[in-house]
């Protein structure tokens, strides 16, 4: 599936049309398919200055797309995993997904974040090891995530660390 583009009816459940006169949605609800709008509210108004107001619509409007943006490369990187006969899809996969979808702009800003992301966690399991017991748990996006910044004046788009 490598440079095509999936249908939202490929990432998302379909409307069951065949089980009587209303439509059911199969599997999931809406609400749980979606990323929740308040956290990608909370990430558009990291980027604006801090008067700055995002209506509800074009809130809606990235939850929609950010969610299928998500679908689209956790999708091809899946599709990669199953050639390779693996059930797990990991950060390189992911990597490898936007890359193979033409998103090369993104690429080494993720591969960045994994690395950086792979150090704490080797950290985590050094300090947890070195206790005899378990760390506190460390939550290594939040604590790596204020280390990348959106870069909107080079390019219009992209993230540097």
């Amino acid at each position: 599936m490598v440079g095509s583009i999936r249908s939202s009816s490929e990432s998302f459940p379909k409307v069951n049309h065949q089980a009587g006169p209303e439509p059911e949605l199969s599997a999931i609800k809406e609400q749980d398919r979606l990323l929740p709008i308040a956290n990608v509210g909370r990430i558009m108004k990291q980027i604006l200055p801090s008067n700055a107001k995002v209506s509800k619509e074009a809130k809606e409007t990235m939850q929609e797309c950010v969610t299928e943006f998500i679908s689209f490369v956790t999708g091809e990187a899946s599709d990669k995993c199953q050639k390779e006969k693996r059930k797990t899809v990991n950060g390189d996969d992911i990597c490898w997904a936007l890359a193979a979808l033409g998103f090369d702009d993104y690429v080494d800003a993720m591969r960045r974040y994994l690395q950086k992301y792979r150090e704490m966690e080797g950290d985590r399991a050094s300090t947890s090891s070195s206790h005899g017991r378990d760390a506190p748990p460390v939550d290594a996006p939040t604590r790596i995530a204020p280390n990348l910044m959106f870069d909107a004046s080079a390019s219009g788009r992209g993230i540097t660390g």
